[in-house]
């Protein structure tokens, strides 16, 4: 017989090397009950073992910690680490789960691959790419969703738009929408919708820079597709265009603040109503400016802006009354 305050071995440890146990113990929620004297068990994941809390019976060991050997304190830190692929996304044809054959030629360890390899490659990327989308449908979204993509990069339009943009277009394609017509233009209005309901709207003249169609062609389709999705589209607030321009134009924080309160006023005496936000947008900035002793004059806001100077003049008139019967 083993006395109480020696080591047990074998199958049993001791008292006080418990107490330790518990006090290092990383997780106390998994618990056996003991065949000995039916107290429950306490698992040590550092030591692999799960022991009696009262008599000391070792219930199980050598447990295999089957969770990562990094640690993450948030969502992004944990999908920063995280090894098992690439998440899904909607803003690739097949959502991002397929394979994709990296276009430089090189091996594992950066070297130059031989004629005889870059040519087996080349016939391996194609074949890759022929199995990626091997639908009509497959290709069409492949087509349109770069489309977005190109148009969104040029635009500095955020990951969560393009998302949007791209789960409208493959709900039109669900809904049997894009036959018949043009898939730029379907792309660009999509990508217009995206952006408004993601609180980041563009304008029609920005698109047009950037878009392979002409604005009287998106414009419809993005109205087309608007009435049959039935997408809730609401007018689009002009403070949402203020943190760019004010950006652009490389302004303090304070006018930024100011801006927002004249538009805020403005709405308030319904002086936003049937304009054009953007408008509003740029004379709310050039009437803060003024307000809080920037240098920005008149032009440099319509270039950033991309309207007229008079456009500028005339809000601005109306925006600092609003605020004087807000006041």
């Amino acid at each position: 017989m083993t006395s109480a305050n020696q080591r047990v071995t074998g199958r049993h440890v001791q008292p006080f090397e418990r107490e330790d146990e518990e006090a290092e113990a990383d997780s106390k929620s998994e618990r056996n009950e003991c065949p000995e004297c039916g107290a429950a068990g306490i698992t040590n994941e550092k030591r692999g073992e799960t022991v009696c809390r009262e008599c000391g019976v070792v219930l199980e060991e050598d447990v295999v910690d089957r969770g990562p050997e990094w640690r993450s304190f948030d969502a992004r830190d944990k999908a920063e680490k995280s090894r098992v692929g690439s998440p899904t996304t909607e803003m690739l044809h097949d959502k991002g789960l397929s394979s994709v054959i990296d276009w430089q030629n090189k091996d594992a360890h950066g070297q130059t691959l031989s004629a005889k390899k870059r040519e087996q490659m080349s016939r391996l990327r194609t074949w890759d790419e022929r199995f990626r989308s091997q639908s009509a449908q497959d290709r069409n979204l492949k087509q349109a969703l770069g489309e977005v993509d190109r148009m969104a990069s040029a635009l500095g339009i955020p990951k969560d738009a393009r998302e949007t943009a791209s789960v409208i277009y493959r709900r039109a394609l669900d809904e049997e929408l894009i036959p018949g017509r043009s898939i730029e233009a379907m792309a660009t209005g999509s990508l217009y919708a995206g952006a408004r309901q993601a609180g980041v709207p563009r304008t029609l003249d920005e698109l047009e820079t950037v878009s392979r169609v002409e604005r009287k062609e998106f414009a419809r389709a993005y109205r087309y597709i608007a009435r049959e999705l039935e997408l809730a589209m609401e007018p689009t607030d002009p403070a949402q265009y203020v943190p760019r321009l004010i950006s652009d134009l490389d302004l303090p924080e304070e006018t930024k603040q100011r801006a927002v309160e004249l538009l805020e006023a403005g709405k308030r005496e319904a002086v936003h109503s049937g304009k054009n936000p953007v408008g509003l947008a740029a004379a709310a900035i050039y009437a803060a400016g003024r307000l809080t002793n920037v240098d920005v004059t008149q032009h440099e806001v319509a270039d950033a802006a991309d309207v007229s100077a008079v456009t500028i003049r005339d809000r601005y008139t109306e925006l600092l009354d609003a605020d004087d019967q807000v006041a």
